[in-house]
């Protein structure tokens, strides 16, 4: 009884002593009040800060500069404006493909920045949670984004749909952009290089990449498939011209999916790789001398080239091209229920979208941002500081960016540069396209669950093996070896039913004899 009540008072002791301990890491933890914000985002997609200190942008209405990475500014940010703090677990994925993956296996995230065709699956599939009514009250000083996001991109948002709900119900924008080829002008003419036929043209055989992965691939297949169609003058003159082409360019009927696979095989040996990040390197290096790219990094590209005095140029296929962006969505499993989580994504994005962060932002990465707040007048003025033509330059153009920045007709003049003659091919043309290229774009839809299998295993055959390569001996061998087994399989039947039907003759006799 004694040793009982000993091993009793030693439990009650442990007891008192644990909760001693632990009670007050409780109570301190809720008087932080800190959230944990988890942000999932593309691989080097934010200012990291730390720049040098001839990386100054030093535009007339002032200084910027990156000294410390952008999440730990929010960080500082959302304490002063909200007084409550927040602490962001930032991590990063390769694809959209890489992303969908992280999600069904069970990873959880707040906010996420997937391109547009994934942000149209999630919507599908029910994964995401609305932004909030506060989230577009223009008259809250800090919704930068509601109040900076441009006309052009604000009405693309508003007017797509997924089972009925607009995507800006879900979504708000980050970068922007569209497709087209890096190409070496010295090896590459900008005739070639200005339509999809660029990836079967042998004159540059071997010498040319593209994407790794289905989605872009397939589409830039479906251009030149179907050129002759997309730049025949009775389609680019229909009435209807811009949803046909949005039509034409998501074909995923059975034949097209089969004739894209037979496409990509018999142009396979044509192309030097399929790449995601490696076709950057090798643009710059020499290697390839065209590069199927994403705007923002051939901007990326030619300012590396520029830096070794390796001048590299851009241009956009004449039969389509795909507008893509990449926006914020907070998904349901990391925020649904949590208010604090859901303030501080949507102020996330908020402080992503002020001007001089989003001039941050273009500068560190060289994509396009959707924020051009027209009022504030720093993202245009970086422009000119960018890409302005010098006083004493002769050979210059004029460039309207007034589809991008303006907000109605009487301010079309504010928004038009004078730029270097050649930036009409290089940098400004991919960060800001003009008018005329986004009048032949459309936008990639999102795959159902029967067309992605299908694709997926159109893409696993042109990837892992090409049909086309296999020499006719290798046909005659594998038919022999067909017939072989199946000669093995008759043969072995007939043996069996023999040496079942022995016994049978064997016992029939024997009955015989007894009788």
């Amino acid at each position: 009884m004694k040793r009982i009540f000993l091993k009793n008072t030693a439990t009650l002791l442990c007891a008192l002593l644990i909760a001693g301990l632990v009670l007050p890491c409780v109570s301190l933890a809720a008087d932080s009040g800190e959230t944990v914000l988890r942000v999932c985002s593309w691989e080097e997609y934010i200012d990291e800060g730390d720049w040098g200190e001839d990386e100054v942008i030093d535009l007339e209405s002032g200084d910027i500069f990156g000294e410390n990475p952008m999440v730990n500014d929010f960080e500082d940010w959302y304490y002063d404006t909200y007084h409550k703090k927040v602490r962001v677990e930032y991590s990063t994925f390769g694809t959209n493909e890489d992303l969908y993956n992280m999600l069904t296996l069970g990873d959880v995230f707040d906010l996420v920045c997937p391109s547009e065709y994934m942000i149209m699956k999630l919507m599908a599939e029910d994964m995401l949670s609305p932004l909030s009514d506060a989230f577009f009250d223009e008259n809250d000083e800090n919704n930068y984004y509601i109040k900076g996001v441009s006309p052009y991109i604000r009405e693309m948002f508003e007017t797509h749909e997924i089972n009925g709900s607009t995507w800006d119900k879900y979504a708000a924008g980050f970068m922007w952009g569209v497709t087209g080829f890096v190409y070496n002008p010295e090896v590459v003419s900008p005739e070639d290089a200005s339509t999809w036929h660029l990836i079967d043209n042998t004159s540059y055989a071997r010498q040319i990449t593209v994407k790794d992965n289905v989605r872009d691939t397939y589409f830039a297949a479906l251009g030149a498939l179907k050129s002759d169609l997309l730049t025949s003058e009775a389609f680019k003159n229909s009435p209807d011209y811009a949803s046909r082409l949005q039509m034409e360019m998501n074909d995923t009927s059975p034949e097209m999916i089969a004739k894209v696979q037979d496409y990509l095989q018999s142009v396979k040996d044509n192309l030097y790789s399929f790449e995601t990040d490696s076709g950057k390197a090798d643009m710059i290096t020499g290697k390839v001398v065209a590069n199927l790219q994403w705007s923002g990094d051939a901007v990326y590209t030619m300012d590396q080239a520029d830096e070794d005095d390796f001048t590299l140029d851009f241009a956009v296929p004449e039969e389509s091209t795909n507008v893509y962006f990449d926006g914020w969505v907070k998904l349901k499993c990391g925020v649904e229920g949590d208010p604090d989580k859901q303030h501080a994504a949507e102020a996330f994005i908020n402080f992503l979208s002020r001007p001089d962060n989003v001039i941050r932002n273009m500068y560190y990465i060289g994509y396009t941002s959707v924020i051009s707040n027209s009022e504030d007048g720093r993202i245009f003025e970086y422009l000119e500081w960018n890409y302005g033509a010098d006083d004493e330059e002769e050979d210059t153009v004029e460039y309207s960016v007034a589809h991008f920045f303006a907000e109605g007709e009487e301010s079309q003049d504010e928004f038009i540069l004078t730029v270097p003659e050649d930036q009409l091919n290089r940098q400004l043309a991919a960060q800001y396209p003009s008018e005329e290229v986004l009048a032949r774009a459309s936008i990639m839809e999102y795959f159902n669950k029967e067309v992605s299998e299908a694709t997926n295993q159109m893409w696993i055959n042109v990837r892992c093996f090409n049909i086309k390569n296999v020499p006719v001996w290798c046909w005659i061998l594998a038919g022999l070896i067909v017939a072989l087994i199946a000669y093995a399989v008759i043969d072995k039947k007939i043996s069996r039913k023999h040496q079942v039907s022995a016994p049978d003759i064997t016992t029939f006799r024997d009955h015989e004899r007894k009788n």
